[in-house]
C-alpha cells in the first residue's frame, strides 16, 4: 500500500450552514494536515488521517470568525484541531467510496462517514524552498481526493443558536463539510527522479 500525506498548499477543508432560515454562510480551514494509505487496486485496504487547525476558520466577515473560534462554537481555546481518521473503507463505484472513522470536533468524538472520489493521480513538478532558495526536488506523484459529509452540529456540542421572527432560528442544525486533498506519494522509487 502506498502512503501519502496532504499537501498543505492545495489541501483545504469547507462547511457550509444554513443562517437565518433563508440562505447559507460557507467558509473554509486552510491549515489541514495529514496522511492517506490508499491504492486504487486494493481500496478497502484504505485510511485516512487529517488533522485541522480549528482556528484558522474564515467566512470572510471577522466578527463572526472570532464568534465561530469562541466557546459559543468551536472553542478553539481548549480544542485547536479538529480530526478524523478513518480506516473502513466500501467500494460504491469505479472511483467512489464511502470512507467510515471517528471525527472529532471540541472534544467529541462521532462516527462518521464520507463519500469519497479518487480523482486521479500524476507525476508533477516538486520544489522545496530552503531559507529562501528554491530546489527542483524532482518529480513527485499527486493524487486527488474529494470528500463529502453531513453532521448534526449538536451531535459535537456546537450547541448556540439565536432566535429570529416566527421561531426561526440564526444557525441550521446541519452542516455540510467538504475536503479537497492533494496528496503527495511519500516513498518515491529511484525510478521516479
Amino acid at each position: 500500500m502506498a502512503t501519502w500525506f496532504c499537501e498543505p498548499g492545495h489541501t483545504a477543508a469547507m462547511f457550509r450552514a444554513r443562517h437565518m432560515m433563508v440562505t447559507y454562510v460557507r467558509g473554509h480551514f486552510k491549515n489541514v494536515s495529514g496522511s492517506l494509505v490508499f491504492d486504487p487496486e486494493n481500496p478497502a485496504q484504505s485510511s485516512a488521517d487529517v488533522t485541522i487547525d480549528a482556528g484558522t476558520i474564515w467566512t470572510g466577515q471577522p466578527q463572526r470568525d472570532a464568534h465561530l473560534r469562541s466557546a459559543d462554537f468551536l472553542d478553539v481555546e481548549h480544542h485547536p484541531s479538529i480530526t478524523f481518521t478513518g480506516n473502513q473503507v466500501e467500494s460504491v463505484g469505479a472511483h467512489d467510496y464511502i470512507l467510515r472513522g471517528t471525527l472529532m470536533i471540541r472534544g467529541v468524538s462521532r462516527e462518521v462517514k464520507f463519500k469519497a472520489n479518487y480523482l486521479g493521480q500524476w507525476r508533477t513538478p516538486w520544489w522545496e524552498e530552503k531559507d529562501g532558495i528554491w530546489t527542483d526536488m524532482g518529480p513527485r506523484v499527486r493524487a486527488g481526493f474529494v470528500a463529502k459529509t453531513r453532521i448534526n452540529r449538536h451531535d459535537f456540542g456546537v450547541s448556540w443558536n439565536d432566535v429570529v421572527d416566527k421561531g426561526g432560528v440564526v444557525v441550521g442544525n446541519t452542516i455540510d463539510i467538504t475536503i479537497d486533498a492533494e496528496a503527495i506519494l511519500r516513498e518515491q522509487d529511484e525510478g521516479a527522479r
